[in-house]
């Protein structure tokens, strides 16, 4: 089995697409249940965030597994591959690793550094562990993956560029009310991980009162009362819209929940002369409707906005010490997996010795039926002795060299000179033709350069 990577980010589609994508978290197990289902796939973790939705893939064929991934992504966004593979970005195999670990790191986020992502690696994980969806590749990768994100936080400065999206996000907010959120009304839109960032986040610059509203009253009411805010119910939303400057939208919604309707009757009812009200769309989908930008009166910040400011990010220097660090493990990772891969083979190896000395005692009895049975049992003792000692070195030495790069022409050559009949889990994958090598020297491919149909099956 190889490692695939397919996903969308705000690097690579605007939100519209990340809507599309995006998976609810009801829908997670059966959408890992269709993916492991495909002829390709064997096992497969599914990241879907505000700001990107990736899928982490065993598969037993680049061209099919890709294929595979990309009609099911397809399927959940309501178009046809072709229409979405402008908007993915692949990597295959050592570049699947680094991706995933860059991503653990801090480094592929909109806030290079930023925490929150290795919670929500973690959540997906533990939700592909409940689906039955991880097997032990991906099992080691996200493990490894969760430590190379502690480490890089414990061991750099990253975390002073590594704030929250969500205190990004107030940030731009800040400046549009002249630099400074202390005192500032403000209300979040949801309870759950974002929302209960972004409360956090708020008190801790001061804003207040604070406001809290949910779908759900009891969860809204537990986190309100956490940080001294208050609680209103849906229903009186556009009262309380009304009151604040500051807005932090992060639902799970499906449909937006800040129409231009909405909002239009909150700016009706505030006061005459008052600033611009913000609002801080976190969600995915979104949860504040498109025509509510056109709004006099309002500003809108969303993911496609911060992705804009905040393409330059500070702290070059931290990063450059997490992307040695996150080398170095990838390198470890695939040394781990080379050795990984000889296993069968070593098993193989020893599988055939053990049929020949059984064969051989066999033989032996039948040609001295006169042997007792202490007899008997000394032989075969002195047999698989000398066996196991021939087999111990050359078997601990070609593992030290499968580990080493171009490794795995040791165990080939192991298969060849025993004819060694190795059960293969997939079809021996080789780099296609359709590699792209980008600027550090990585394998990785551009998903419309590949047929979206992962070729003949």
């Amino acid at each position: 089995m190889k490692l695939l990577v397919v996903g969308a980010s705000y690097r690579t589609a605007p939100v519209a697409t990340l809507e599309q994508l995006a998976v609810p978290p009801a829908d997670l197990t059966r959408t890992l249940d269709r993916l492991i289902t495909q002829p390709y796939v064997a096992e497969a973790v599914l990241v879907s965030t505000c700001n990107r939705v990736e899928v982490y893939a065993a598969v037993s064929g680049f061209h099919g597994g890709l294929g595979d991934i990309c009609a099911v992504l397809a399927d959940q966004a309501g178009c046809q591959p072709a229409a979405l593979a402008p908007h993915l970005y692949v990597h295959y195999d050592a570049a699947a690793v680094d991706h995933v670990f860059r991503v653990a790191a801090g480094l592929d986020s909109m806030v290079v550094g930023e925490a929150q992502i290795l919670g929500q690696l973690r959540d997906a994980y533990h939700c592909a562990g409940g689906a039955d969806s991880a097997g032990r590749l991906l099992h080691e990768l996200m493990q490894q993956a969760l430590r190379v994100g502690k480490r890089a936080h414990a061991e750099t400065n990253i975390d002073r560029a590594g704030q929250s999206v969500v205190t990004a996000a107030l940030d731009l907010a800040a400046d549009l009310l002249d630099g400074d959120l202390a005192g500032r009304p403000a209300m979040v839109v949801g309870a759950g991980a974002m929302g209960s960032l972004g409360v956090a986040t708020l008190s801790r610059l001061g804003a207040g009162p604070l406001t809290v509203t949910n779908r759900g009253t009891a969860r809204a009411v537990r986190l309100a009362e956490s940080y001294g805010a208050s609680a209103v119910p849906m229903a009186e939303l556009i009262a309380a819209l009304a009151a604040v400057d500051v807005v932090v939208a992060a639902t799970a919604a499906t449909e937006p929940v800040l129409t231009r309707d909405v909002v239009t009757r909150a700016l009706a009812r505030r006061d005459a002369g008052r600033g611009p009200l913000i609002l801080l769309d976190l969600a995915v989908p979104r949860d504040v409707e498109p025509g509510v930008a056109e709004l006099p009166g309002v500003e809108v910040i969303d993911i496609d906005r911060m992705a804009a400011v905040l393409a330059d990010g500070p702290a070059a220097a931290d990063a450059a010490e997490v992307a040695r660090i996150v080398t170095g493990e990838v390198e470890a990772f695939l040394s781990w997996l080379r050795g990984a891969d000889v296993a069968p083979t070593v098993a193989a190896l020893r599988g055939r010795a053990e049929d020949v000395v059984t064969a051989e005692l066999r033989r032996l009895g039948q040609r001295r039926p006169d042997l007792s049975d202490d007899q008997r049992a000394e032989v075969a003792r002195t047999v698989h002795r000398v066996v196991q000692r021939l087999l111990h070195q050359p078997t601990v030495r070609v593992r030290q060299l499968a580990a080493e790069p171009g490794g795995d022409q040791y165990a080939a050559l192991l298969r060849e000179l025993f004819d060694l009949d190795v059960p293969q889990t997939s079809p021996v994958d080789t780099v296609p033709d359709v590699v792209a090598t980008d600027f550090d020297g990585r394998s990785s491919f551009d998903a419309a350069d590949v047929p979206p149909t992962g070729g003949a099956r």
